[in-house]
C-alpha cells in the first residue's frame, strides 16, 4: 500500500473555505470554479478515508476526523509557505521595529514573530505593545517602523487600511452578566483609561440610546480590563479580535443594548518605502489578520461552514 501524500492546493481550497465560510467563496480566494472546490474536498475526502463534514442544520460541519484534519492542513500550509520564504529571503537582514496595540499583543504577536525569525533568522526585531494614541506618535516621530493601530481619522502620511472591525459589547465567560436594560440600576461600563476610542464609542452608543450607565471599573492596561470584565465588575466594549477565554461578545440585542460602530484597523508605515524586511514583516502581518478579519466580514462560525453557498 502507497503513502498517501496530501495535495497542498487541495489544503488550501479546504482551509479557505473553513476560514470564508463556503466553497463559494474559497473558490474565489483560491481562483477556482466551486465545481472545482468541490471535486478538491471529494477527493481529500477519500484520501482520508472518512467523512470530513457532517449536517448541521442547513449547512455542515466538520466532523471529528475533519477538525483533526484542518489543524494538520494549516501546519501543512504554513511549513510550505515558510519553507518558500526561507529560501527566496534567506539574505534579508536588519532591524525591524513594530508596535501593536494592546489587542494583538497576545493574539498576533506569538504568531507573526515566530514565523518571521524562522524564515529570517539575521532580521532583529524590536516589538512595542501600547495605547493607540502612543503607536501614532511613534510613527509620525520615526521611532517605530510599522504600527497596527485602531482607525481614529486621524491617518498617518503612509498608512493601509487592513479592514472594518465590528466594535461588540464584551460579557464574562462563565455566569449571567447580572445587568439587562429593564434594571434600575445604570449599566457597570468597564474600561480602559481615556483617551480610548472604543470607551469614547461606548458611551456615546450609550447616550443615544438613552440607557443609563456608569464608570464601574478603569484600567490602565487591556490585562486589567478582561480580570474585571471576567469577574462580573462591568460589561467592556472592545472587538472580537484578540478576546481571551475568560470573557465573550454579547449576541446581537443582549441585554437590550444599543449597537456600536465599527473600527476601521490600519497598518501604519513610517515611510513610503522602507526595507524588505520591513515589508516582509508587514506582508505576514496583514496575513495573519486576513482569516480573522474574512471570518467577521463573513459571520463565519468557527465550527461551521456552509457548503456550496455564496
Amino acid at each position: 500500500m502507497g503513502t498517501t501524500v496530501f495535495d497542498l492546493d487541495v489544503l488550501r481550497s479546504f482551509v479557505a473555505g473553513i476560514k470564508l465560510g463556503t466553497l463559494a467563496r474559497a473558490a474565489d480566494h483560491v481562483g477556482r470554479s466551486t465545481s472545482a472546490v468541490s471535486a478538491q474536498i471529494k477527493k481529500l475526502e477519500d484520501q482520508v478515508g472518512r467523512p470530513i463534514f457532517r449536517k448541521a442544520g442547513r449547512g455542515l460541519a466538520l466532523t471529528e476526523a475533519g477538525e483533526t484534519m484542518f489543524v494538520y492542513a494549516q501546519r501543512l500550509l504554513t511549513l510550505n509557505d515558510e519553507a518558500l520564504t526561507a529560501v527566496q529571503g534567506v539574505e534579508l537582514e536588519g532591524w525591524v521595529r513594530l508596535g501593536l496595540q494592546e489587542d494583538f499583543g497576545e493574539a498576533l504577536l506569538p504568531e507573526v514573530l515566530g514565523r518571521f525569525a524562522r524564515a529570517h533568522p539575521k532580521v532583529r526585531i524590536e516589538a512595542r505593545v501600547v495605547r493607540n494614541a502612543e503607536l501614532m506618535e511613534r510613527v509620525r516621530s520615526g521611532q517605530l517602523d510599522l504600527a497596527l493601530a485602531w482607525g481614529n481619522g486621524d491617518r498617518t502620511d503612509h498608512c493601509t487600511l487592513v479592514g472594518a472591525v465590528p466594535m461588540c459589547w464584551v460579557g464574562p465567560r462563565e455566569g449571567r452578566v447580572g445587568w439587562t436594560t429593564d434594571s434600575v440600576e445604570p449599566m457597570p461600563l468597564a474600561t480602559l483609561e481615556a483617551p480610548c476610542l472604543l470607551r469614547s464609542a461606548a458611551t456615546k452608543s450609550l447616550e443615544q440610546a438613552g440607557v443609563g450607565w456608569r464608570i464601574a471599573f478603569v484600567s490602565p492596561s487591556l490585562s486589567g480590563l478582561w480580570a474585571a470584565t471576567a469577574a462580573g465588575l462591568g460589561i467592556t466594549v472592545r472587538t472580537p479580535l484578540g478576546l481571551p477565554a475568560t470573557v465573550r461578545p454579547l449576541s446581537s440585542g443582549e441585554l437590550g443594548l444599543p449597537p456600536l460602530p465599527s473600527l476601521e484597523l490600519l497598518l501604519h508605515r513610517a515611510a513610503s518605502k522602507q526595507s524588505p524586511a520591513t515589508e516582509r514583516l508587514a506582508k505576514i502581518i496583514l496575513e495573519a489578520l486576513h482569516p480573522s478579519l474574512a471570518a467577521i466580514r463573513h459571520g463565519t462560525d468557527e465550527k461551521e461552514l456552509t457548503i456550496g453557498g455564496s
